[in-house]
This record gives structure tokens, C-alpha cells and sequence, in this order.
């Protein structure tokens, strides 16, 4: 087949009716770039290297001034020659961007805070928060998604973040992004799973027959296990040191799957004389240890030894904070004279029990990859982890013959300084990365690959720009502008055409890595005479409409070159409102350069809606489509206005200016264009395009605003 090119876009408005008063826009201050390091393996276990990461405390502050001859490392007990010694900090040097204030709760028109463009390169923490649904009680569950949602409103700008839940389709790496919209759609859906095993309240009450558990609960199989590798594998795939964040009322080391009503009901005794926490930064609770015929011990190990190979740290959370193990009134009790002391102390005994049961096989995860539990705190102490990820040391050695029997190698790493705690992965087994790797990733693999990382793959240059639109007789789509440089293709001649093999790949995902929509092209381009001199000369935008129900979504585009295997990709957020609500809407806006008497199509592609670069002193028009506008019948009074945004701070705002629409046939969708002028000293750099359309009417006021990004270059 012959893949549809469009070197001219247009947009079909029926006339500008509106335009904001020709401003001069003051120059912000230029952000400064922060240092780029170099790409950097993290585990390395090699023939002719051994490499681990460790962190070293001091009264819980991270320590960063470290020399080789003051570190000791050890393979099963043997003392090994530092061979490789570097301290890698994942905080940026330079002052990087300044993230916006969070809108308030209702705000309909706040400022849109674009997220920072983050490379492959760029110093950052990558942090994959994953709630246990399938392991946390509706009792628990509200409070998880309050803390959740403060992790994300604090986030930094450079910190590249998923939030995953265990319970339902997992894609993780596609999540990774430091964009908070998209962040905030998966805060929005975590809530109790009625799958979860661990029921209505962190304790069954006593005598519950299990009616607050949920129906499927007994059908998870092992699902939270199977859900933390699949984020591992994913994960692998991104450079550098990662962290996983494990939130879970129930990951214990005795049952595969457990029952909170099945272990209140255990045989009651003592508790073990051990500390009420499985471990701290420098202690090993000796039951795990021993707990190698356990049913799921293997499996957690596997978990482990998954995630030191993929350089993942794991934290756990036990998401129960503190917690009261006193008889309440849900419990069904009878206490007589002599009972009346004794069940009271059995159920607090047992409920210890549990509450220390439950949380052993997240320590022993932790523990493995170098990370540490948290426990008994309602606020889950998260700002703890984000600092211990502020920077580790990497620590290598050269392995003996003896190193690669497959067997398990305990690694640990001393400071020969007092006062300081240092943590790192407890071992590897004995087989090479060579032999751990998977086999070579087939060209669709590849493809989805690419299209799931966070990072942009620019073998081919891309250029995407996606946006909502609503057709007549298609309903929803996302329409998709691709821009690709020629150059980066390969042509061959024929008959005086020129020719290029592409594979084309849209995908849209939703929440928890949900694939909700997708759309497959693969043929050829095709060019000859003026086209291909302009195609040579100005690049190719190529138009690709993909169906899509209401929602929020990361829309992702990978295009292959068949000829090189080459390979581009670029991601875009995408909201997509329900219109049937009858509520005012906008659609996405396109952009390009507006020159006096000239259509809009007719312009170069450099100053169109995909590359939507501008000069000093163009007049740029906005088009935008108003969706449900006469919901007030004749009386609706509306009017649209501009704003200029750049580094989350508004530099322009232009008046408020009705709308007019006589002479539109379709009385739900009015074309609508907003036209400014960009000064000419109008400083260079990236800016955002908020407009705001209000209908004034008296009884039924309304408001709808998008927004799009673009460059203004010299």
C-alpha cells in the first residue's frame, strides 16, 4: 500500500472571529540547562567485573564524599580488590525547572504547568510507586491514595515517576513520566479492589466468617508476584539506577496467598523474640533467613534477583502505619470471668502476630536490592526514599572462575569509617549478564519497545503534535500531526519517483498501561518532481486519525524505516472530554503561522501545526473547534482569551473577546481562531498557549479552556 502524505495541513475554519490586541511580551529570565552525564550500568555482572550500588548513611543523611580505600567489599565472606569505584548523583547541579504550585481543587482555567523535557541523559530518580490492590483493605486504601496523591504535588520536575496498581493491566514502562496530568489520572483510579484478599478493615474482627472479603479474592492466584516482575522486566529498559516503591497492607514469606481471617485464627502464642519490625538499615530478622521451605520464598527471591539485575531498588511501605490491637466492638466475643482477660490478650497476641507476618516478605525484597522497609508510619515517610535516592556509589571488582557455578554469592560492602551505614544488594546467582540476557527482540518488539519507553527514540527525528477532535460521523479521534525529517529516511529512485518503506505505529494508553486504542500503517512514501524537492527541503508531515473513547490518555507514535531498521518515537498527553454531557468544550488547538492573504494551509511546513516553531515578530494563529457552544440557546454570550505561559509563569494575558457565529451551519461545533502577534523581541524559548472560552450567560455560566506548547526562535 501507499502510505497518505499530506505536505500542506489544513484545518477547516470558516473565519477568524476573534484575535487578541497585538502585545509585546516581556522576556522571562532563561532557564539554565542542567549537566548531562553519561549513561551509566548500574549491576554489572560480567567475566571481568562485578559491580553493585550502595548507599551510605549517617543519621540518615545521605553521605557523598567517599574515597575507594575507605570502602571494603566482600564475595561469601572474601575480601576483593576494588578494581572500579565512581559516586553517581542523581540530583541536577544547576538550578532546573520550577515546578508550578498544584491548581486549586475546581480550578477549571489554572495555569497549565507543560512537564520539563527530560533526556536520556539527564540526571534524575526514576521511581515506580505500585499499590498492592490486590493486598491492601478498603479500610486502608483511602489513606494510601491521600499519600499518593501528596507524593505527586511534591514531586520535582526532573523526577521521572509510574504509579501502578498490582490488579489490573500492567505496561509499565509507558508510564514513566514526569508529566503530573498524566500522574494524576492514575491517582484518580486507585480505589479498593473488591479482589483484594485483605478485605474491609486492616483486622478481620474476630468471629468474621470472611463476608468482608471480596468475592474473586480467593481466584488472585499469585498475581501481586507475577505484577512486580512484569514492572521489573519493564523497568529494566530504562538507563541507570531505579527505585519501586512497594505500598501493601499483606506480603508475607508463610503463605502464597493469605487470608486476614485465615491467619487471625492461627494458633495463638508468643510473638518471637525479635523487634516489632522485621528489620532496620543494619539488622536481619533471622526467621526470614530460615524460611527457605516457605511457599512463596522462592518466588520472592526470584523478585529480587530480577530486580538486582535490572538495577532496581525496592522500598516497601506497609500501608497499616500504626495500628491499635485492642478488642473493638466489631468483634464477636462472649467473655466470661475466667475468659475475660484471656481472649482479649490471645487476639492482641494474634494480631501482632500478623501484623508482623504480613509484612516479611516486602522486608526481605527490600533488603535484597538494597532498599529498606517502612513501617509504623501514617505518612509512609516517602520523602525518606526520595532522599536515598539522591545519589550511590558504584563499586566493582573482578570476579574469580568460581564466581559463575549459578549458585548465590552474598556481596557485602563495609565503610571502615564509624557511624556510617551503608546498604547495598545483598548477592547475585552465578551466571553472567550475557547468559541472563533475552533473546534478540523481533522488529514488532522492538516497535512496542519504543513506544513504551519515556524516552524519545531519535534515530529518525519526530515531531508530534495530537490533539482532540470530534468528527460528525467518526465521533472522537485523536488527530495526529507526524512530522519527519527526510533526511533521516532512506529513498530509493525509480521511474523518476522517490520511495521510502515506513511501518507506522499509534498507540494509545490509558490507565495502568492499558492499551486503549491502536492503529497499524506500513507502505511506502512516495515523491516525485516539486514534492520531493519539497519534501527534501522542508520535511513531511503525515496525518494519522485514531478513533478513541472519552478519557485521558499518553498517545505514543513509533515509525520504523524498513530499509536501516531505524527507528523514531514521540509521546503526547491527550484528554479526551465525554460531549455527550452537553458540557462546554474545546477541542485541540492547531497552530501555524498567519500571513495577510494567504490561505491557511499555504504556508511552510517550519511555521505549521507540527513543528509549530515561530519567529520573532510572525503573527501566530490558534484554531480550535467549540464543542456544545449554544447549550443557553440564543442568549449564550461567549467570549475567548489568550494566555502566554513560559516556565509555569503567565507573561501575557489578552482581553476577553466575544465570539461570533453567525454563518456556522452546525450549531454544536463552531470554528473558532485567535490570532497574536509575537513581538520581536519577544524572548526565545518554549511557551505554552492557554485559551480560555467562558460563556457569560447569567443562569448557566460556563467555562472551558486547552492549551498547546510551541517555540519562538530568532
Amino acid at each position: 500500500m501507499v502510505l497518505r502524505v499530506v505536505l500542506i495541513i489544513c484545518l477547516v475554519l470558516t473565519r477568524p472571529v476573534a484575535a487578541a490586541a497585538q502585545q509585546t511580551a516581556p522576556a522571562p529570565p532563561m532557564p539554565q540547562k542542567s549537566p548531562e552525564v553519561d549513561s551509566q550500568d548500574v549491576v554489572r555482572i560480567t567475566t571481568n567485573l562485578v559491580q553493585v550500588d550502595a548507599v551510605v548513611t549517617r543519621d540518615g543523611k545521605l553521605v557523598t564524599d567517599l574515597q575507594p580505600e575507605d570502602f571494603e567489599i566482600f564475595e561469601d565472606g572474601k575480601l576483593q580488590t576494588i578494581t572500579n569505584f565512581s559516586y553517581i548523583s542523581n540530583v541536577p547541579t544547576a538550578a532546573g525547572p520550577v515546578a508550578a504550585a498544584p491548581p486549586k481543587p475546581g480550578d477549571k482555567i489554572a495555569t497549565p504547568v507543560p512537564p520539563a523535557k527530560i533526556n536520556l541523559n539527564d540526571q534524575r530518580r526514576v521511581v515506580a510507586l505500585v499499590v498492592d490492590d490486590l493486598a491492601i483493605s478498603s479500610e486502608t486504601m483511602a489513606h494510601v491514595r491521600k499519600q499518593v496523591q501528596k507524593f505527586v504535588d511534591e514531586a520535582s520536575p526532573n523526577d521521572l515517576i509510574a504509579i501502578l496498581r498490582t490488579g489490573g493491566d500492567i505496561g509499565a514502562l509507558q508510564q514513566f513520566t514526569n508529566d503530573k496530568r498524566v500522574l494524576q489520572v492514575a491517582v484518580d483510579h486507585l480505589r479498593w479492589n473488591p479482589c483484594s484478599h485483605m478485605g474491609i478493615s486492616v483486622f478481620s474482627p474476630q468471629g468474621d466468617v470472611g463476608t468482608s472479603f471480596g468475592l474473586c479474592s480467593t481466584y488472585i492466584g499469585n498475581s501481586t508476584i507475577h505484577s512486580l516482575e512484569i514492572i521489573i522486566q519493564g523497568m529494566r529498559n530504562i538507563p541507570g539506577r531505579k527505585s519501586m516503591i512497594l505500598l501493601s497492607d499483606d506480603l508475607p514469606i508463610q503463605n502464597e496467598v493469605p487470608a486476614a481471617e485465615a491467619k487471625a485464627q492461627e494458633a495463638l502464642g508468643s510473638v518471637k523474640d525479635s523487634p516489632t519490625h522485621p528489620s532496620d538499615e543494619s539488622g536481619v530478622n533471622p526467621a526470614i533467613a530460615s524460611a527457605e521451605d516457605s511457599n512463596s520464598y522462592n518466588a520472592l527471591r526470584r523478585v529480587a534477583e530480577l530486580a538486582i539485575r535490572a538495577s532496581v531498588v525496592i522500598y516497601a511501605v506497609d500501608t497499616r502505619g500504626l495500628q491499635t490491637f485492642d478488642v473493638t466492638p466489631a468483634d464477636q466475643v462472649k467473655l466470661t470471668t475466667r475468659t475475660k482477660n484471656q481472649i482479649p490478650s490471645q487476639i492482641m497476641t494474634s494480631r501482632v502476630k500478623q501484623m508482623w507476618s504480613a509484612r516479611e516478605g516486602s522486608d526481605l525484597i527490600a533488603r535484597q536490592t538494597g532498599g529498606f522497609l517502612i513501617y509504623n508510619s501514617n505518612d509512609f515517610d516517602l520523602k525518606r526514599v526520595m532522599n536515598d535516592q539522591q545519589g550511590y556509589y558504584l563499586i566493582g571488582f573482578k570476579p574469580g572462575e568460581e564466581t559463575f557455578d549459578r549458585n548465590f554469592h552474598h556481596v557485602k560492602v563495609r565503610v571502615k569509617h564509624g557511624g556510617l551505614v551503608v546498604r547495598t544488594r545483598e548477592g547475585f546467582y552465578g551466571f553472567t549478564d550475557a547468559d541472563a540476557q533475552r533473546a534478540q527482540l523481533s522488529a514488532s518488539d522492538e516497535m512496542n519497545q519504543a513506544l513504551g519507553s519515556p524516552f524519545a527514540a531519535h534515530d529518525i527525528n519526530i515531531r508530534l503534535t495530537s490533539f482532540f477532535m470530534d468528527d460528525p460521523k467518526q465521533g472522537p479521534i485523536v488527530r495526529s500531526l507526524l512530522y519527519l525529517n527526510p533526511r533521516d529516511l532512506t529513498f530509493t529512485e525509480a521511474d523518476g519517483w522517490h520511495s521510502t518503506n515506513l511501518t507506522i505505529k499509534a498507540m494509545a494508553f490509558g490507565d495502568n498501561g492499558r492499551v486503549v486504542a491502536s492503529q497499524d500503517r506500513a507502505g511506502r512514501l512516495r515523491f516525485r518532481g516539486p514534492d520531493y524537492d519539497r519534501a527534501t527541503r522542508e520535511g513531511i508531515v503525515y496525518t494519522l486519525d485514531v478513533p478513541i473513547q472519552a478519557g485521558a490518555f499518553q498517545f505514543r507514535v513509533a515509525v520504523r524505516d524498513e530499509n536501516t531498521a531505524r527507528m523514531g518515537s514521540a509521546g503526547q498527553f491527550v484528554g479526551v472530554p465525554d460531549l455527550h454531557k452537553g458540557e462546554l468544550t474545546l477541542s485541540g488547538i492547531v497552530a501555524r503561522e498567519l500571513v495577510p492573504d494567504a490561505a491557511w494551509g499555504a504556508q511552510p511546513i517550519a511555521n505549521g501545526p507540527a513543528l509549530r516553531q515561530f519567529h520573532q515578530g510572525m503573527t501566530a494563529g490558534f484554531g480550535f473547534v467549540i464543542y456544545n457552544p449554544n447549550a443557553a440557546g440564543p442568549d449564550s454570550q461567549l467570549t475567548g482569551q489568550l494566555r502566554l505561559i513560559r516556565d509555569a509563569m503567565i507573561v501575557f494575558t489578552g482581553p476577553a473577546v466575544p465570539l461570533n457565529f453567525k454563518g456556522q451551519t452546525d450549531p454544536q461545533r463552531a470554528a473558532s481562531l485567535i490570532k497574536l502577534d509575537l513581538g520581536s523581541d519577544l524572548t526565545p524559548g518554549d511557551y505554552v498557549c492557554q485559551i480560555i472560552v467562558t460563556d457569560g450567560h447569567k443562569q448557566t455560566p460556563r467555562t472551558a479552556t486547552q492549551w498547546i506548547d510551541f517555540a519562538v526562535v530568532k
